[in-house]
């Protein structure tokens, strides 16, 4: 794509999701995506330091070479063979350490990219503020939430830029289904079903020199709170966003249902989250059946909208009884045939037609939210509302765990950080 072609999609980026019609609403419930999709390369590309060139960081390496505004300036690992596989997807020379701290102290960047393991990610972050840098982070943002807070707050105190990794608010599908459910299509929303489905145990192998404490990390308590924080962490953001709320309490059940292979982590979860006025969000994931996979049916009075398949359904309105009709037809003194005999009641089957398309943006959202970051950093000021979601979502996930081990309810926590 030429830089021309690459400005004309821009502008028709902003036209058809975030101007039109519910422009000014957009404004508020993302204005984030109006300022990221506004990015300039003015100034020189922002230098990243990526630490973690696992699978994960590799793949950002790749979407931050799609930019204008950002390049990776260093690559950091602990792991030998990792790094081994990052140098493909940068420019030759680009500096190499083992250990993060190495990377901070050798300066000449401008902020780091942390796709390390959960646990990992406070400690990486609250370093990299001390040194001087602005931080981006793979979501979820840290295995609890006072550490989520204290990322925060360092970030605060240290005038720094902090952007967790939540693809979801860049994306052309969601955003113009959020423009879409501000201007009352879909009626109120009273509830959201959102799943992540998979059929894998999501263990890999441990090669010879490392062991599985690092190689799956995913599946241990003290590293990670499982499908809750690398899976739900997405969706629960996406409903806190289209409620524009976040929930008063939290129930659920979780288990180790399938996988009894020595993992910590539930392989099963079921939850509800309550929001004022009455709201749910119901969600489950497993990793036994991925006959549903990864969807979210954000329910509302007039319709529904499933913005991961890109489809929004119109509510069909019921149909008028006979006796109803009838009823209406005496008072009218209108006749018509009665049936006399046949079916009285119909089963209640899901809607099949196929819906409305969304719309599939020609942006890759992944790539969009560093140009947003890269913007964040020239600038020095952080992209309105982001973090907020983050954090709003980050700690959603983990009261959702807490409810699941000690098989209670729990509210809201107070206490949290302002911003």
């Amino acid at each position: 794509m030429t830089d021309k072609q690459f400005d004309l999609s821009r502008r028709s980026f902003l036209d058809r999701v975030l101007m039109a019609g519910a422009g000014s609403v957009m404004a508020t419930a993302a204005p984030w995506a109006a300022m990221a999709a506004g990015a300039e390369a003015a100034g020189g590309k922002v230098r990243l330091g990526v630490i973690g060139t696992g699978d994960r960081g590799r793949a950002l390496i790749q979407n931050i070479a799609k930019t204008r505004n950002c390049t990776v300036a260093a690559i950091c690992d602990s792991y030998a063979p990792n790094l081994a596989k990052a140098r493909q997807w940068v420019t030759s020379g680009t500096p190499e350490f083992a250990d993060h701290r190495a990377l901070l102290d050798a300066r000449g960047l401008d902020a780091v990219v942390i796709a390390t393991p959960l646990d990992m990610h406070a400690r990486h972050t609250i370093d990299a503020f001390d040194a001087g840098l602005h931080v981006w982070c793979e979501k979820a943002m840290a295995r609890t939430i006072d550490d989520c807070g204290a990322m925060v707050k360092r970030a605060q105190d240290r005038g720094k830029v902090l952007q967790i990794g939540h693809q979801r608010m860049f994306h052309p599908t969601y955003l113009n289904a959020l423009r879409r459910v501000k201007a009352g299509e879909i009626g109120s929303i009273t509830q959201i079903r959102a799943s992540w489905h998979r059929n894998n145990s999501w263990r890999r192998p441990v090669p010879a020199d490392s062991d599985d404490r690092r190689v799956n990390w995913r599946l241990y308590r003290e590293r990670s709170a499982g499908l809750m924080t690398e899976l739900a962490t997405h969706q629960l953001q996406v409903g806190n966003w289209f409620l524009d709320a976040v929930p008063t309490r939290v129930m659920g059940s979780g288990s180790i249902c399938y996988w009894k292979d020595g993992r910590e982590v539930y392989d099963h979860v079921a939850l509800i989250y309550e929001y004022a006025g009455g709201r749910k969000l119901i969600y489950t994931s497993l990793l036994n059946n991925a006959r549903y996979g990864c969807e979210e049916q954000i329910q509302g009075s007039k319709g529904t909208i499933e913005p991961e398949l890109g489809r929004i359904y119109q509510e069909v309105p019921p149909r008028t009884l006979a006796l109803q009709r009838m009823q209406a037809d005496v008072k009218r003194g209108h006749k018509r045939t009665i049936p006399i005999g046949g079916a009285t009641w119909f089963p209640e089957l899901p809607v099949t037609t196929p819906g409305e398309s969304l719309g599939w943006g020609e942006y890759d959202e992944t790539m969009l939210q560093f140009e947003g970051f890269g913007q964040a950093v020239r600038s020095g000021t952080p992209l309105p509302g982001l973090l907020r979601q983050a954090y709003q979502a980050s700690v959603a996930s983990l009261l959702g765990e807490q409810a699941m081990d000690r098989g209670v309810a729990m509210t809201w926590p107070t206490g949290l950080v302002t911003m």
